[in-house]
Parts: structure tokens; C-alpha cells; sequence
């Protein structure tokens, strides 16, 4: 027999599976608590007993997809065998994967949390993790006296690709570059200056 709580952290599972898929589809303005009740299957106001509002939802959708970029950039980090710049090559790729994919969700894993204070707590929470799994990666390769810096490019600079990708301003025609060889470029021009400096 399911317990009570075991009911509702299956109802919240499936109200934040739900506002993920709506959000993919049709982003943030497909996104109502009741249509994402309606879509989870459950009763008109359960999206309301686990969530105040539309905002701490995103947020919360926001939140889980940061802690799963800082675990995947953790389990890049951790390879032994993989050089530096190939761990930030995969990590920068890992952020961009997301932002190809899932474009709505990119957005808003790096917008700005809104909604009760729980759902921002959780998403600061989360975009630290991700950051301090990133800056990781980033000062194996440069040091730690210049992580800060080589990370703030590197991040603005994936940002910039990604999004000339994704709204098809990085075409193969045009520049006779793929998104993956300009990232390399970038990583190789960071380990150059590293191991230089």
C-alpha cells in the first residue's frame, strides 16, 4: 500500500514531468497549472497543494535540470583517464546539449528565479552546484587564479554559440564551422594561454 507521502511525491513528480514536457513543447507560455494538471492526470487543484504558482514551478523544473547539468559535468570530472581540456570540452558540451535540445528549458535554467522562496532557494542552490562543478573543470585546466576568468568566457562564449545555433544564425553555409569545432577551438586557445602562462 502507498503511503501518503509516497502519493504525493509521485503527484509532484508527475505535475514536474508534466510542466517539463509542456515547456519543451510550447515554452513557458504553454505552461498553466491547468493544463500541467490536466496533462499529469490528477485532480484540478493538486498543482496548487505542490506549487503556489506557475513561476515556483518553472523554478523548480529550472532547479532539477541544473543539479542534472552539475552531476553530469561531476561525472566528467571525475574521469581519470580523460586530459583537462577534454573534460572542459564535454562539460562546455553537456551545457550545450540542453540548450540544443531544450532551448525554453536553457532559457530559464538561467533566468533569473522567481516564485515562494523555497523554489528560489532550491534553484540558487542548484546553479551553485552547477557553477562550482564547472569552475572545477575550468581551474584543472587554467589554475585557480585565473578560473574565475576563463570560466566567464567560456560560459558567455558556449551562451553565444549555442543560441546563434539554435536560432539557425550558425549555419554550415554560411560560417564552414560546426558548433563543436568553434568550442574546440576555444578550449584549444585556453590550454594554449595555460600552459604559456
Amino acid at each position: 500500500m502507498i503511503s501518503r507521502a509516497e502519493s504525493a511525491a509521485a503527484t509532484r513528480r508527475a505535475l514536474l514531468d508534466a510542466a517539463a514536457g509542456l515547456l519543451d513543447s510550447g515554452g513557458p507560455d504553454a505552461v498553466t497549472l491547468r493544463e500541467v494538471g490536466a496533462r499529469a492526470g490528477v485532480t484540478r487543484g493538486a498543482p496548487y497543494r505542490h506549487f503556489p504558482d506557475k513561476d515556483s514551478l518553472l523554478t523548480v523544473v529550472a532547479a532539477e535540470a541544473l543539479d542534472r547539468l552539475a552531476d553530469q559535468v561531476q561525472a566528467v570530472c571525475a574521469e581519470p583517464q580523460a586530459s583537462p581540456a577534454d573534460k572542459l570540452h564535454r562539460a562546455l558540451s553537456a551545457l550545450m546539449t540542453v540548450g540544443r535540445r531544450q532551448p525554453h528549458l536553457y532559457r530559464l535554467m538561467f533566468a533569473s528565479p522567481a516564485g515562494d522562496p523555497a523554489a528560489v532557494h532550491a534553484a540558487i542552490q542548484a546553479a551553485d552546484r552547477a557553477m562550482d562543478a564547472f569552475l572545477a573543470v575550468v581551474g584543472d585546466l587554467v589554475g585557480a587564479q585565473h578560473t574565475r576568468q576563463f570560466a566567464a568566457l567560456l560560459l558567455t562564449s558556449a551562451h553565444g554559440i549555442t543560441d546563434m545555433e539554435v536560432s539557425g544564425h550558425l549555419s554550415a553555409d554560411k560560417w564552414h564551422i560546426t558548433a563543436e569545432e568553434l568550442v574546440s577551438t576555444l578550449v584549444s586557445m585556453i590550454d594554449r594561454q595555460a600552459r604559456s602562462g
